[in-house]
């Protein structure tokens, strides 16, 4: 069985019948509001924010199934801190500050994607990013937070 695979970036939330997913998925004769119906919902939590989306058509059958990726995890700080872009000299000049809790929040969001075994770890990949975006987390270096992780410091919020 032929299988084919569309892949587009999508803005969460917000397929429509119309470009680009239309002239994409059109010409393999599949239900399109079906397919937009599945988009949107399966990416509602990634509201303004552009979505990797797999859409994979057995040919024969007309089946098909939907796979969404997530954002680039500087893509999700930002949406969380709601600032347009990171720092230009992330040394010198911090931008914001992300709380133990958004990091946590962004990494459960990122975990199928990230190398981590579990939420701790992964929290502490998010920081890690808050290093090259011009990010204080908790009003601190990132390097210090993670290195408090490590120590336990945020236990009880990392569950």
């Amino acid at each position: 069985m032929a299988k084919e695979t569309v892949e587009i970036l999508i803005e969460g939330g917000k397929a429509t019948p119309g470009p680009p997913l239309g002239p994409a998925i059109g010409p393999l004769g599949i239900n399109m509001m079906q397919v937009v119906e599945q988009i949107n919902e399966k990416t509602s939590d990634f509201d303004g924010m552009k979505v990797p989306v797999k859409v994979i058509v057995d040919v024969g059958t007309k089946a098909f199934e939907i796979e969404v990726g997530t954002p680039p995890t500087t893509a999700l700080i930002m949406d969380e801190l709601n600032i347009e872009k990171g720092s230009q000299d992330p040394g010198l000049d911090k931008v914001a500050d992300l709380s133990i809790e958004q990091a946590l929040k962004v990494a459960r969001m990122k975990f199928s994607a990230l190398l981590s075994n579990d939420y701790k770890m992964a929290t502490k990949e998010v920081v890690g990013t808050c290093v090259s975006m011009g990010l204080t987390v908790e009003g601190k270096d990132p390097k210090t937070v993670q290195k408090e992780i490590d120590e336990g410091i945020y236990d009880d919020k990392l569950q």
